[in-house]
């Protein structure tokens, strides 16, 4: 059985890979089709810019080795061009589709009504220094936002089983904060430092902490020590803590002084009320092994009823299975889209990308994140340190 398992997620990410090759590979020959070959570029800059579209795509590939065979700072020589590279080139895949769309309707009226099309070689040649010159403003653009500390989002959620005795309990959100290749330990003090600034009654960290082992990340991760909540700071898996061994930063968090919650909840006490705060692991968990997985039915067993419960849950997805008995899940995990306009591909898969969300009495609040993934960009979709206070009231 264990085998079978094994074999399968070998199998799943032996596809995986292959499939992920298969779209890199394809965008990077259309972005030297479109931008190279189609404009008959002159030598040596043909060559040139042929060889810089291969690099990229070398790069891409060299940069999860280097994550796991080098520490930082020297992991991020090749991190950070690729992460990069990887922004730059999504961006001129996107606004090379949209021209070519263009194109072809423009091609089409003007067919016909019998107008003269402009010669091909122009129109290439005029097209890839559009596209290149946007890409790279809209670039830079991205870049400077996902780079600028986040951002401070305020949200007042009335729950109609709330404590009154409760009213304005405040709890900090920070999720998806990827500490890893490129973020590392000065972002991570300063997280801190903006969050202790707030004075929050609980810190929730939902999830996505990391890119990388334990080994080449412990000393990267150690300002989340100083976190402070008068009633804690708690943290569930989210899939890249998964993928970079849950078990092994459960107890690093924990040394830290941060609760892992998985599958499991507590209760907070004050002023004579209490609410239950119960965590899951993610679901990617059970997929990779490592005795990961959400186990929602574990995490809520033998509550008082009657007690409201707020769920922590990396994946906005399990709100579909919660939203009958919790009053309140906060989430992460979609970045918001991060780049425009990848957000409406986040949204076929999960409904939440951002923002609240309701279904009966329960409320979602899904965090744009605290960091960010892959490229150093974030489009329309800036980073977030969340605040959230809570009110009792009546339901709507």
């Amino acid at each position: 059985m264990g085998l079978s398992r094994h074999a399968s997620r070998i199998a799943a990410v032996a596809v995986f890979v292959t499939l992920a090759s298969a779209v890199i590979g394809s965008g990077h020959l259309y972005i030297a089709r479109r931008l190279v070959v189609d404009p008959d570029l002159p030598e040596p800059w043909r060559g040139l810019g042929l060889a810089a579209i291969a690099a990229g795509f070398g790069l891409l590939f060299l940069q999860p080795i280097g994550e796991r065979l080098l520490r930082p700072p020297a992991s991020r020589c090749i991190a950070w061009p690729a992460s990069i590279w990887m922004g730059f080139a999504f961006l001129t895949v996107v606004l090379l589709g949209l021209s070519d769309a263009a194109l072809w309707l423009g091609g089409a009226a003007a067919n016909a009504a019998g107008a003269a099309l402009p010669q091909a070689g122009s129109a290439a040649g005029a097209r890839a220094a559009l596209v290149a010159g946007l890409a790279a403003v809209i670039g830079l653009f991205a870049l400077r936002s996902a780079l600028r500390p986040p951002q401070l989002r305020q949200v007042q959620v009335t729950l109609p089983r709330w404590p009154s005795s409760l009213n304005g309990f405040r709890i900090l959100q920070i999720s998806d904060i990827h500490i890893g290749p490129i973020l590392g330990r000065r972002f991570a003090a300063d997280l801190v430092r903006r969050v202790n600034a707030r004075s929050p009654d609980l810190v929730a960290v939902t999830g996505d902490l990391v890119d990388g082992s334990v080994r080449t990340l412990s000393d990267e991760v150690a300002p989340f020590a100083d976190l402070q909540a008068r009633h804690g700071v708690y943290f569930v898996t989210g899939n890249h803590d998964h993928y970079s061994g849950a078990s092994a930063w459960a107890d690093r968090v924990a040394e830290l002084g941060l609760r892992p919650l998985r599958n499991e909840r507590v209760s907070i006490e004050r002023d004579g009320a209490a609410f239950d705060l119960a965590g899951v692991d993610d679901h990617h968990g059970s997929w990779i092994g490592d005795g990961g997985g959400e186990d929602l039915e574990r995490a809520l067993a033998g509550r008082d009823p009657e007690r409201p419960i707020i769920l922590l849950a990396h994946d906005p997805s399990t709100f579909k299975r919660a939203s009958q008995e919790v009053d309140f899940q906060l989430s992460g995990h979609t970045h918001g889209g991060q780049i425009w306009p990848f957000g409406y591909l986040v949204r076929l898969a999960i409904p939440f990308v951002a923002g609240l969300y309701r279904r009966g009495r329960a409320w979602l609040y899904v965090s744009r994140g605290s960091g960010f993934w892959g490229p150093p960009m974030r489009l329309f979709a800036p980073a977030e340190i969340t605040e959230i206070e809570l009110r009792s009231g009546a339901e709507a």
